[in-house]
């Protein structure tokens, strides 16, 4: 499927319309960074990303490069057609925290089993979040969790009128 809107990506970069259905998992080399009351609290070279049609990626970080000290476990949960059951934490430093901000996977599907644990981190209930030092803007709305970097282009699924895509 193409989106009619559909941006034509510059040398470098990657359109979320040429991103497979059913998702695709990568290994990320890239530096990733989640910072959350003045702390890094993730920082990794070996992430994996989701990648998605209409979808910006979701970076999945090993909990070895998680400060997992200040990730308290919810009762929430969901399910994802392709991956399975989510598991979710509250992000808490010091006096600040954020319910529900971070999910994982316990279980995933066969598919997805390389991300078994890996955390992903909603990037608007963060200070801040870093692909190889660039400012990653939210993916629209409050559902999803990609990451927008220069090097991606939409238009993207999350925003009004789009849930029908």
């Amino acid at each position: 499927m193409v989106n009619r809107d559909r941006i034509q990506p510059e040398p470098g970069q990657e359109s979320v319309w040429d991103y497979p259905r059913p998702p695709r998992l990568e290994d990320v080399n890239k530096h990733i960074q989640v910072i959350f009351n003045e702390i890094a609290i993730a920082d990794t070279h070996h992430a994996k990303r989701v990648l998605e049609t209409s979808h910006p990626p979701v970076y999945y970080i090993p909990p070895s490069d998680i400060k997992m000290e200040y990730l308290i476990r919810t009762p929430q949960s969901s399910f994802c057609e392709w991956k399975g059951f989510a598991g979710y934490y509250t992000v808490a430093v010091s006096d600040k925290q954020v319910p529900n901000a971070a999910w994982f996977y316990p279980d995933p599907t066969p598919t997805f089993a390389a991300i078994k644990d890996y955390v992903a981190f909603y990037p608007h209930l963060m200070d801040a979040c870093y692909v190889n030092g660039e400012k990653v803007q939210p993916q629209p709305g409050d559902f999803y969790g990609g990451w927008i970097t220069s090097d991606i282009v939409g238009p993207f699924k999350g925003g009004l009128g789009t849930w029908g895509w």
